[in-house]
């Protein structure tokens, strides 16, 4: 009878729920007529009421309760008092034959309505008093027993009423707080990755300061000695630049060790050869191939690309081999992944999409990078069990002032398509 919360109400009975949340004057008018043809039954069905006729007293008694209901949002006290009032006058004055107890239905549903938007003490208080004025009114002044079943009816009806308000109200605020806490859970997880984030960056700079900042500035020191006695002491001038030299070799050392740590498992532990880049895109497809991924590679000729920064010729690389490994890894067998290189106006667009051909048997554990086993990202877009696919890439784009998108296609399969600016904005390549 009152708005609820969407989990409240079945899937089946979702769009009713809608047009009468978006019309709750049309829901009241609904159950004002509902609850006036029950009346009029209940005064007519009773074996003492068959050869009663209704009286046009009553008659207006009851379409009085029932039109009061349609106001039963706004002024629920108020209703509730008024149906009470044109109860009371109908078991009092019955004016034909004995009293008609059916408009206690209108007391009912008001009821309902006021337990239904407050808080428990004040529910059994209001229903406790409408109940025992209602049946002491027909013990009183009704023309049978005190002891019968009319009687206690009244009483019945009304606790019924006081305890299914009181029962709806108790599930709504028990819906409404499992939806916050989703909510409150949900912010808390996303905060917690943001946080996790800026911890890592800010471990990574303080790391690689405290690794480069000494041996630079002893590199600096001893050039400018060896500078300053080159003509007149070379022997001097030999010794600075052995200093130097040692050093930057202890710099080197711990800057591997450093980076060292950031590394993948697999990646090569002293690298020698140049950064990749799109240049050798043909070699990480064969080896992708070669392990058992159709790949299909649609890409501008390198003069229609022109010449790319060095950051973003690498990031680029990176990117297609990152969405390369997720498709040989999840895509199932039989998949086939396509690669999209084009300069749109002054950027480089990058888009792998995998079809998903393969059937997946993995649990949740087995997802893509940064995404739950539902097919939606992760709060913190990190791996199962630990990897960062999806995080590092986009911290990769976000370095560049680019744009990363990365989720699951309506068909089936997943993509990635990542945006890189031509020209910098802010400083150059790094």
């Amino acid at each position: 009878m009152d708005s609820v919360t969407p989990l409240a109400v079945g899937p089946g009975l979702a769009r009713p729920h809608r047009w009468l949340c978006a019309h709750p004057r049309a829901l009241d008018t609904l159950v004002a007529l509902v609850v006036l043809v029950l009346i009029l039954i209940g005064a007519v069905a009773g074996p003492r009421m068959r050869h009663q006729p209704l009286g046009a007293f009553f008659v207006l008694l009851a379409v009085l309760a029932a039109a009061s209901l349609v106001l039963r949002r706004d002024l629920p006290r108020g209703v509730l008092a008024f149906n009470v009032a044109l109860t009371l006058t109908e078991l009092i004055t019955n004016d034909v034959g004995p009293p008609r107890t059916s408009i206690v239905f209108g007391v009912v549903v008001a009821l309902y309505t006021v337990a239904s938007r407050t808080d428990r003490p004040t529910t059994w208080r209001v229903g406790a008093a409408t109940a025992v004025l209602l049946t002491g009114a027909g013990m009183l002044f009704a023309l049978n027993p005190w002891y019968s079943q009319e009687n206690w009816g009244l009483f019945a009806w009304a606790g019924l009423a006081a305890a299914a308000g009181d029962a709806v109200r108790s599930r709504r605020a028990y819906i409404a707080a499992i939806e916050e806490r989703a909510v409150r859970a949900e912010r808390t997880r996303e905060e917690e990755a943001r946080r996790r984030v800026a911890e890592e960056r800010l471990r990574i700079a303080r790391e690689l300061h405290d690794v480069v900042a000494h041996h630079i500035a002893l590199v600096n020191v001893q050039a400018g000695v060896a500078s300053h006695v080159m003509d007149n002491r070379p022997d001097q001038a030999k010794e600075a630049l052995a200093h130097v030299r040692q050093a930057s070799r202890s710099a080197l050392e711990e800057l591997r060790a450093t980076v060292g740590l950031l590394r993948q498992y697999g990646d090569p532990a002293a690298p020698t050869e140049p950064a990749p880049g799109l240049a050798v895109l043909d070699q990480l497809v064969d080896g992708f191939v070669r392990a058992g991924t159709r790949v299909r590679v649609r890409a501008e000729p390198p003069e229609e690309l022109g010449p790319l920064p060095g950051s973003v010729d690498l990031t680029a690389y990176r990117v297609v081999q990152e969405a390369l490994t997720n498709a040989h890894k999840h895509a199932g067998p039989g998949a086939t992944a396509e690669i999209r290189i084009a300069r749109v106006a002054d950027a480089l667009e990058v888009t792998v999409e995998d079809d998903g051909a393969g059937t997946r048997t993995e649990g949740p554990e087995e997802a893509p990078d940064g995404m739950d086993g539902s097919g939606q990202p992760r709060a913190d877009g990190t791996e199962p069990g630990g990897g960062h696919g999806l995080l590092g890439m986009r911290e990769r784009v976000t370095a560049l002032r680019g744009s990363c998108e990365a989720g699951p296609l309506p068909g089936g399969g997943f993509r990635v398509r990542v945006r890189l600016p031509l020209q910098p904005r802010g400083g150059g390549d790094l």
